[in-house]
């Protein structure tokens, strides 16, 4: 519903530029908006012009008109004055309010119907027929980021991302939730990853230093129909959940970088647990002390390369071998072998994988 201060603001731009006093009630007659001070409501004319079959009509040296929401009798408009000018001037406050009832309504649609559309509450005839009638392309690229922000209901994040793509038409701002806000994306045919990346990044610095709110933002793939989007939204919300738990260091991650970790995240536990008897046959990884992490996480970093460790570990070279050997008694795999250290890869984020759905659930 259009607010009150909207419908005053409307009525003194009109008064501003016609010079003519307007007042807006509801059918029964209570004041919504005037440029008139303290003027006397006349309730009993109100409720009979309602009432009469009549648009329009002069009462008491003043025009009444009827305001209507889709033949819905909504608002009585009076226009001060009985002359020919006040007449057509009423017209036009008539039209003019009209015309922004029409278009707060359907903008209210187009948020109802995105976020059932994202959320997979509509039937696929209904997704073409509503988009038909909220006048939104069927068949153009789109893509959905997921912007995840550090408090519940953050409205300085929102009218942010508002102010950047609020005045964009093709654009959809919206939310399902307390603490993301989703941005629907159309694209044009030149733009690709690249550009969606960079989007993701300034929205990311915006968002960080105007309004001091530190945020992840993922977002999914391109799809190229209205009935895609939906998948483009699941994309962009795992590749957040993926990235809290194996690219906690990423504060803006994309579905198709996601890698293993995708896999990982779709596994049961019952089978994570198997998995993780199966490979080791000593100490797991949640058993290792910050040295060893440290130590293995930077080989890994170094792609295996015992030299370069070492020396960015300020560590001698036969330090980081017998730690290594260490490790290998302790677990049974070595990680200087590849077929090993891709298997206790693998394992550390299965692990990392197993607290984040324990501490969730």
């Amino acid at each position: 519903m259009i607010s009150s201060q909207i419908l005053q603001n409307t009525l003194d731009e009109l008064n501003t530029i016609t010079r003519v006093d307007f007042i807006l009630t509801d059918v029964h007659g209570n004041l919504v908006a005037s440029t008139v001070q303290e003027e006397e409501m006349p309730e009993s004319a109100i409720v009979q012009f309602a009432e009469s079959p009549a648009d329009s009509q002069v009462v008491q040296g003043a025009h009444f008109f009827k305001v209507f929401d889709d033949k819905k009798l909504e608002f009585v408009l009076i226009a001060q004055g009985a002359s020919k000018d006040a007449y057509m001037l009423g017209r036009v406050a008539v039209s003019q309010i009209q015309n922004l009832i029409i278009a707060y309504k359907e903008r209210f649609d187009k948020n109802n119907y995105i976020q059932n559309l994202l959320l997979d509450n509509l039937l696929s005839i209904d997704i073409y027929n509503r988009a038909r009638k909220l006048h939104i392309d069927a068949e153009v690229r789109r893509i959905v980021y997921v912007i995840e922000t550090k408090y519940e209901k953050d409205n300085a994040a929102m009218e942010i991302v508002k102010g950047l793509f609020g005045s964009k038409p093709k654009d959809f701002i919206t939310a399902v939730d307390e603490k993301s806000i989703i941005l629907v994306q159309e694209l044009k045919e030149s733009e690709g990853y690249e550009e969606v990346e960079k989007t993701a990044h300034m929205l990311r610095d915006m968002l960080n230093s105007e309004a001091m709110s530190s945020v992840k933002i993922a977002y999914g793939t391109i799809v190229d129909e209205i009935r895609q989007v939906s998948r483009s939204y699941k994309e962009a919300r795992m590749a957040l959940d993926v990235g809290k738990i194996f690219y906690t260091e990423k504060a803006v991650i994309a579905y198709s970088t996601l890698g293993i970790g995708r896999l990982i995240y779709q596994l049961p536990l019952p089978l994570c647990e198997m998995f993780m008897k199966e490979v080791f046959t000593g100490e797991t990884p949640e058993t290792f002390d910050d040295e060893t992490l440290a130590t293995i996480n930077k080989f890994f970093e170094n792609n295996l390369n015992v030299s370069e460790t070492a020396r960015q570990l300020y560590i001698h070279r036969n330090t980081l071998v017998y730690r290594l050997e260490k490790l290998q008694k302790s677990t049974g795999l070595d990680i200087r072998v590849f077929e090993d250290a891709m298997t206790f890869k693998i394992a550390m984020m299965v692990v990392n994988y197993m607290k984040f759905m324990e501490q969730n659930s």
